[in-house]
């Protein structure tokens, strides 16, 4: 079988990287597909960022971590999402570009269920999230322990922000983030997402605190094996934190289910943490909800699965030749690729 890995987004790389070590150990052939403003400090063996010769290259199955991929490339065009905030704009809109949807638990696949039998023009399998294998697969302890030894702390607070404008809680938290980091018994650490607003994050740079980091590496799945508590706001890393089974405060959340504590003012932010430091988990019951419904899979091997059910939907409906789409849905991908 050959498979194209299409990456094109900043945060797509930690997502298909995963499917790419399940390909290579089952002997498969694969390429991915990077945008040119993408390329830079990449090292994968295989890959392109001309659409012309993925048309040529004739994939079996294309894996997505986005929202659009070309119609007229051949393979089993598939979803494997690149976030587990269902509740964000479009998460359930269906564009007709995806053969297979997978999805990451019980929460997903009912409604994609149903969107199935209205559509009639895809297929939705459970498999779990491919990202979290590696999430699962705890190999940060080592950088845990150094950081903490560093910084003579004993707690390591993440803040990972969304960048959606409507949603962010970046240009509300400075105040209550710069004085978390006066507290020496706290190391926080700062994930931006890649598409934040460079002057909110400008902002940040500007403070001053020893206990402070801002981390730039793209993969957030290090600081979420490592921290003890997250900040955020309506962002879908909340959900891969409370898949470990740790607190979190978010500020003016909209999440559909929320089971953490969620702040309506900045006073209340800095308050519930301190508590939380101080042992005081009011939904440390209540976040197993949430596993069984978004994610229960914690053996990390939801990209082997993800492998299978390709597998098993080819053998039951062959490799697409082509996907119905609209007039306005083609133009759309002719302007972007």
């Amino acid at each position: 079988m050959k498979f194209i890995l299409f990456c094109n987004l900043p945060y797509s790389f930690a997502i298909l990287e995963t499917l790419e070590s399940q390909i290579k150990l089952r002997g498969y052939q694969y390429i991915w597909y990077i945008p040119k403003e993408l390329e830079a400090n990449i090292s994968y063996e295989h890959y392109t960022s001309d659409i012309k010769k993925l048309k040529k290259y004739q994939a079996d199955v294309i894996f997505v971590a986005g929202n659009e991929v070309p119609h007229y490339l051949r393979g089993v065009k598939t979803q494997i999402f690149h976030g587990l905030a269902g509740e964000k704009k479009g998460h359930f809109r269906i564009r007709d570009y995806f053969d297979l949807y997978l999805t990451q638990g019980r929460y997903f696949t009912d409604k994609f269920n149903q969107l199935r039998d209205k559509h009639k023009n895809f297929e939705v399998i459970e498999t779990g999230w491919c990202k979290l294998d590696n999430l699962y697969n705890n190999n940060s302890k080592l950088l845990k322990y150094n950081l903490l030894k560093e910084y003579n702390a004993s707690k390591i607070l993440l803040y990972s922000p969304t960048f959606s404008p409507s949603l962010t809680s970046g240009d509300k938290l400075l105040d209550v983030i710069n004085s978390l980091s006066q507290n020496s018994n706290i190391l926080l650490i700062i994930k931006f997402h890649d598409k934040m607003d460079r002057d909110i994050i400008e902002k940040y740079l500007k403070l001053e605190s020893k206990n402070l980091i801002i981390w730039t590496q793209s993969d957030i799945t290090p600081l979420l094996q490592i921290s003890d508590i997250m900040i955020s706001d309506t962002s879908s890393v909340v959900y891969e934190f409370i898949l470990l089974n740790k607190p979190v405060v978010t500020l003016n959340s909209n999440s559909e289910n929320i089971h953490w504590v969620d702040c309506q003012s900045n006073i209340e932010v800095e308050k519930e943490v301190i508590d939380i430091i101080n042992g005081i988990d009011k939904f440390k019951d209540k976040r197993e909800n949430i596993i069984e419904l978004y994610h229960p899979y914690s053996d990390g091997q939801s990209s082997s699965r993800m492998i299978d059910a390709v597998e098993n939907y080819i053998k039951e409906f062959g490799v697409p030749q082509k996907r119905k789409l609209s007039f306005l849905r083609r133009v759309k991908i002719w302007k972007i690729y």
